[in-house]
């Protein structure tokens, strides 16, 4: 397959759904010879924070020398950043080399009675074939929902880590804390390391009775235990306590939330070190903090008007996201920028579009996307000016439109409309 060929496969499988499960996966794998089995794993769940935690850790390794593996969802721009080595996106000719090896495997499964393979479950095998065939030095991969059911839960990994769990995909993972707490820690496994972010009680509850079950050591990231010493739109530097010694650290990702996500990170390179002999120098930790850089998560992409993405798509993302543009923009207009999937809790309007002094609704791009005009009717209480536009293109152009250069244009609700923004205002310069 060439890489036009190879999206469109992908693509064409969307339509057997989203089944939790490792029965098709492992099949499918055993098939391929078990790729993942070569491969030294840091495995990361959570609600929020999955995706920034798992680029930090990504770049302090990557920094300290090595060929760092990073199996990310969804993509913003291109299909191609889901899979990535020290920052390069899997090449198109490799993606459509290895998505044609694992047709072929999965062709043979069809043949012999068994299910067809969820898109999530083809993307992960193809991205385990492509970190084996590379020789990666570690794998830094994210769980796609959940965890316990997750594709990626095939694997044993070096550290299992979770972060900040809260509300999300309820009819998936359940309607409490502490439901969805035991679908995350499903990722622990026997005899080994886990890392968590510290969690409402309910939540922590579980994850410690999981590690106690699994004979797992259970680390704590310090998050009580930081001092912020300075927060700027070009990046935050805190201090935190780690092994009787006070750390500091700088980061270019915005928000609290990133500098717990920051801490809870540094813990899981010090497991690296004091477990498995991995050598990070301070210098390479200090750069990888730096350099760490995840698009889309409030990230400010133009001034005069200043432009903000975020891809909160819940209700602690979109909490995180007000408390930054209260830090860093108080006082300031905000023009927002909006549109969500159908089956997100509405409740978390009830954090952004105050803010707001207008509003642009917007469909994400993707099939389980709310109509514009359902989602401007739920906005219609907040007694704001709204404007409603189909395609996202006109969204953007229509919230520059209205908008001075002392203004605040926000876009956010889902990752799916964000990476399109983001492409737009690349282009329009």
């Amino acid at each position: 397959m060439n890489y036009q060929e190879a999206l469109e496969y992908i693509h064409g499988t969307y339509k057997f759904g989203s089944k939790l499960g490792l029965e098709n996966i492992t099949y499918l794998l055993s098939l391929m010879e078990n790729p993942q089995k070569d491969l030294k794993i840091i495995h990361v769940a959570g609600t929020n924070g999955k995706g920034s935690t798992c680029n930090f850790i990504h770049s302090i390794l990557k920094e300290a020398g090595f060929k760092v593996g990073l199996y990310t969802s969804p993509y913003l721009e291109e299909f191609t950043e889901r899979v990535q080595i020290n920052g390069m996106n899997i090449p198109k000719k490799e993606l459509g080399d290895i998505t044609s090896f694992v047709k072929e495997k999965v062709d043979i499964m069809v043949s012999e009675g068994k299910n067809h393979p969820t898109e999530f479950e083809i993307v992960t095998a193809i991205a385990f074939e492509y970190f084996k065939r590379e020789s990666v030095d570690f794998l830094v991969l994210e769980v796609g929902m959940g965890g316990r059911f997750d594709a990626t839960n095939v694997v044993v990994p070096l550290v299992s880590v979770i972060t900040s769990i809260d509300y999300d995909h309820v009819d998936y993972l359940g309607d409490t804390l502490d439901k969805i707490a035991y679908e995350k820690a499903g990722i622990i496994k026997e005899n080994s390391i886990a890392v968590v972010y510290p969690q409402a009680p309910e939540a922590m509850k579980v994850i410690e009775e999981a590690c106690h079950k699994r004979n797992t050591k259970l680390i704590k990231a310090p998050i009580k235990d930081i001092k912020i010493i300075n927060q700027t739109q070009e990046g935050q530097t805190f201090e935190v306590v780690m092994e009787d010694k006070i750390q500091k650290v700088f980061i270019s990702m915005l928000g609290d939330y990133q500098i717990k996500n920051a801490t809870l990170s540094l813990n899981v390179i010090k497991v690296l070190e004091n477990e498995y002999d991995v050598c990070i120098s301070k210098e390479a930790l200090d750069r990888g903090f730096k350099k760490a850089i995840w698009p889309g998560r409030f990230e400010i992409i133009r001034k005069n008007p200043v432009v903000l993405i975020d891809g909160a798509h819940n209700i602690s993302g979109m909490n995180s996201l007000k408390q930054g543009i209260e830090k860093f923009f108080k006082g300031k207009n905000i023009i927002l920028g909006i549109g969500i999937l159908e089956d997100k809790d509405e409740k978390m309007l009830d954090l952004i579009v105050p803010l707001a002094s207008k509003v642009v609704v917007t469909k994400p791009n993707n099939p389980r996307a709310l109509q514009v005009e359902k989602l401007a009717k739920k906005i219609e209480k907040y007694k704001k000016e709204i404007w409603m536009k189909e395609n996202i293109k006109d969204a953007v152009e229509t919230s520059l439109a209205i908008a001075n250069k002392r203004d605040v244009l926000v876009f956010a609700g889902s990752l799916y409309m964000i990476g399109e923004v983001r492409s737009i205002l690349k282009i329009k310069g």
